[in-house]
């Protein structure tokens, strides 16, 4: 069986009382093995030559009460070959836990810390997973960074600290709260993968900022701006670019350019934020927003959203 070279990240979120799971790996698909969680149980990366039933056995034992320590015991004890395999556990109490099998490939290791727990194998090195305890810690201090930005911080400092030894191919986030899910039907509050690409972990976090505008919502601003002068020009010149609007972009935003930016809010599914709120978000976000054309629209609308905080 393929062994996935992985390295991976399990925390939980106290205050929204969500749990999740971040994960890169020279592996495809990597979303459809390592990371398993739900809102009433925990989190659970199970990775090396990973044994995929560590994930619903391990959750329904967190959701009788065990601990995570108590978790990963079981699921040990019970695995002839968990000398190969590698599991990091959260618990909804907060309870953290991880093993490393004496067979797993270097550099192998786990690091917890207060409500996470990072994890790797055949990395290049331990500062991989020292980098991501510090981001994830570091990302906390910083205010509307909620657990999914801080697990993505994670991945890419591990990454940058040198990562897995083969490469890269895919990432996945994973994250769980209850009533979380669309339309609050289920506990799936963010679930983005990337199954292969060149740069998995960038990519999977330019998929996260559209999953993030189109389906989770924010609390609603005390005040909004309206766009004008250099701002507006840019944002009209976009939008018409993209073909929502034909009249000549200028400093003024009025009627008809925000006849194109509702065209453009209902074209992407962004009604989660009405037409004001949207408006406000580019005029906060356009100048920290990167790329172009609706790449640039849509990552200024989530930086400006970002200052409000999630619902």
């Amino acid at each position: 069986m393929p062994r996935p070279s992985t390295f991976s990240i399990v925390a939980r979120d106290p205050e929204r009382d969500a749990v999740g799971v971040a994960v890169q790996s020279k592996f495809v698909g990597v979303g459809a093995v390592v990371p398993f969680a739900s809102a009433d149980a925990g989190a659970i990366a199970t990775q090396s030559f990973a044994n995929v039933a560590y994930g619903p056995d391990g959750l329904d034992l967190l959701r009788q009460g065990a601990s995570a320590d108590d978790v990963v015991e079981a699921l040990t004890d019970d695995d002839p070959e968990a000398a190969q395999r590698q599991v990091g556990v959260v618990g909804r109490d907060g309870s953290v836990a991880a093993f490393t099998g004496e067979e797993c490939f270097d550099h192998a290791s786990d690091v917890q810390g207060d409500q996470y727990t990072v994890q790797g194998n055949i990395l290049e090195n331990r500062e991989t997973l020292e980098a991501m305890a510090e981001a994830f810690e570091e990302s906390g201090k910083t205010a509307n960074r909620g657990l999914p930005e801080r697990l993505i911080a994670a991945l890419h400092a591990g990454n940058e600290a040198g990562g897995d030894k083969r490469g890269e191919q895919s990432a996945a986030l994973y994250v769980v709260k209850p009533g979380g899910g669309y339309d609050g039907k289920n506990d799936r509050w963010v679930d983005v993968r990337v199954d292969d690409h060149e740069t998995p972990i960038e990519e999977l976090e330019r998929v996260f900022k559209i999953y993030d505008v189109t389906l989770l919502e924010r609390e609603e601003p005390e005040e909004t701006r309206e766009l004008s002068g250099e701002t507006a020009e840019s944002v009209a010149a976009t939008l018409a670019d993209l073909g929502f609007y034909d009249g000549t972009p200028s400093g003024a935003f009025g009627e008809s350019e925000r006849a194109a930016l509702e065209s453009f809010r209902g074209m992407n599914n962004f009604e989660n934020h009405d037409l004001a709120v949207l408006e406000d978000a580019l005029a906060r976000g356009w100048d920290d927003a990167d790329g172009t054309g609706e790449e640039r629209l849509v990552d200024a609308i989530w930086h400006g959203l970002s200052r409000l905080d999630r619902k």
